[in-house]
């Protein structure tokens, strides 16, 4: 609740004040989330220009009234055509009556912020309520932000603007884990249908998403990035 009245408070400053509501914006929501710190590449140039459009601060006021726990960060230009643009540091969501944490996890735009959180919340633990018996307790990921280019192409990753997140596994509430690469392929008919649900939870809220049927490169991850591109499914 916190965090989403000192969110409120922010989104609602007078046009007015835009020029210096990046630094208030920061500021702000300093002692009203606690996220863990993760290190990341040196930038070359860091801008105070966060969140400065109107799109980019909806977004964010909508990710506080989802009750996420995450900390605004200011764009950041990494050279070679990679960024961090209009991100955030996401550190846990809210499902129904429970806590969802994430691990592993470093900048993602808030787009894809929003994307995971909906999705972890009516795709992935709705999932594990109803096909496994237990609420979710946490996502483990292999991290969001690398600046690097698609496997075999000149073109980057949509890792490299922070708009990309790979999902390694899940942890119930009841202490059960999977894991893509385990589980992908699991005897259980249960643990199956609940990664075949989990997946075509997320082709519903991501523009692009790879799994171990694409190609051995997704044998251990499910690859979930917010693409203006065709929607690719694999």
């Amino acid at each position: 609740m916190l965090t989403m009245l000192c969110h409120d408070f922010i989104m609602t400053r007078r046009p007015a004040a835009s020029a210096i509501l990046p630094a208030m914006l920061l500021a702000a929501v300093a002692g009203c989330v606690d996220a863990p710190k993760q290190r990341s590449a040196p930038s070359r140039w860091t801008s105070n220009t966060s969140f400065s459009g109107p799109d980019a601060r909806a977004c964010l006021s909508d990710l506080g009234r989802q009750q996420a726990n995450f900390t605004p960060l200011q764009d950041q230009y990494f050279g070679a055509g990679c960024s961090a643009l209009n991100a955030v540091r996401l550190a846990a969501l809210r499902s129904d009556d429970s806590r969802l944490a994430l691990t592993n996890l470093g900048p993602v735009t808030c787009p894809l912020a929003h994307a995971i959180s909906g999705w972890a919340r009516f795709g992935v633990d709705r999932a594990a309520r109803q096909i496994l018996g237990s609420p979710l307790a946490r996502i483990e990921t292999m991290g969001s932000y690398s600046c690097r280019k698609v496997a075999g192409t000149n073109r980057l990753s949509g890792h490299a603007s922070a708009n990309a997140v790979d999902i390694a596994g899940f942890v119930l509430a009841d202490g059960r884990r999977i894991t893509v690469l385990r589980d992908w392929d699991n005897p259980s008919p249960q643990v199956r249908a609940f990664l075949s649900s989990v997946r075509t939870s997320a082709c519903k809220r991501f523009g692009t998403v790879l799994t171990p049927n694409y190609n051995a490169a997704h044998r251990d991850h499910f690859h979930l990035e917010v693409a203006d591109a065709r929607p690719l499914c694999r």
